[in-house]
């Protein structure tokens, strides 16, 4: 993304907050069941164009909004009409921009119902969050919703976005701007390998479910996708100071009674934690997971929540 293209993404950004622009990003078989209802064929307004994803004729826009839509590199031909190639979702207050329904490409920004519920359970971990963090990373952090909850809730402290996807740090500097976040740096890095020194705390929603074309914005690897979850804690809790934090929010495969990803790392968290917690926050998402290759055996998919504080 160019500078160009970046200053009118954030103008367009601040139009769309400034017409009172609301849209809650639902799960993809929701999007497709909403979209397919009769009626929705075309957009009619703004959510429909920068919501759910529809094709529009140029008369739906205000004026200006096509030409800021041209400049930022967002617009798109389907046939005799036009589609947006970003999608804008609201987390509270925040606006942010991701990619558009559906999310095909290998550099898609995800952003959808799992983004809710990890923001939500970082919320309620600040409410304990003493002292402060100073420095923080969101790791694969994508559309940086969660980095900029973090800079919201700790003001002071140098909040780092790391992403492998280049795509999705050009987004979340234009939503840091969009939000008026400043203490943020967007910072291209595979996991921790692009950001030196020690951090008071690390929070992450990374891809969890196995993806056949092994899309980046999907792709957990390893055993039934935990492999990108299990080197964050592997690879974080060394990077954490005395007394900091890991956060992580992500999916995990169960099978029978068995959570073999907590098992996996159970003496780790007790080797090197002051103290640790594990819940499930939903026993069943991504069911339609269950039907692909690798998951023969799993029995569901569970979001989970993990909290560590490094000795």
């Amino acid at each position: 993304m160019t500078s160009i293209q970046a200053t009118a993404l954030l103008t367009l950004g601040t139009t769309l907050r400034q017409a009172g622009y609301r849209f809650m990003t639902v799960t993809p078989s929701t999007h497709r069941r909403i979209n397919g209802r009769p009626g929705n064929e075309q957009a009619r307004d703004l959510r429909d164009v920068f919501g759910w994803s529809r094709p529009f004729a140029p008369a739906v826009l205000p004026p200006g909004m096509l030409e800021l839509m041209a400049d930022a590199g967002v617009l798109a031909g389907e046939g005799d009409a036009l589609r947006s190639t970003v999608r804008a979702s609201t987390l509270d207050d925040l606006l942010l921009f991701h990619s558009a329904f559906p999310t095909h490409d290998d550099d898609a920004v995800f952003f959808g119902p799992d983004t809710y519920r990890f923001i939500g359970a970082m919320r309620r971990a600040f409410a304990s969050a003493d002292p402060a963090p100073k420095r923080a990373i969101d790791v694969g952090c994508g559309s940086g919703a969660g980095a900029l909850t973090i800079a919201r809730a700790f003001p002071a402290a140098e909040v780092i976005g790391a992403d492998v996807n280049m795509a999705a740090l050009a987004l979340s500097r234009v939503n840091a701007q969009l939000n008026d976040v400043t203490r943020f740096t967007a910072c291209e890095s595979d996991l921790f390998n692009g950001v030196a020194g020690e951090v008071d705390l690390i929070v992450s929603n990374p891809p969890f479910v196995l993806d056949p074309d092994g899309r980046r914005y999907r792709h957990g690897g390893g055993e039934r996708g935990a492999e990108l979850s299990r080197r964050i804690v592997e690879e974080g809790l060394p990077r954490l100071r005395s007394g900091g934090r890991l956060l992580l929010y992500t999916g995990v495969a169960i099978t029978g009674a068995n959570d073999h990803f907590l098992e996996s790392l159970r003496a780790q968290l007790d080797a090197q934690c002051a103290s640790w917690s594990y819940e499930e926050l939903d026993p069943d998402i991504f069911g339609g997971q269950l039907g692909e290759p690798g998951y023969e055996e799993v029995e569901r998919i569970a979001a989970v929540w993990l909290q560590a504080r490094k000795r």
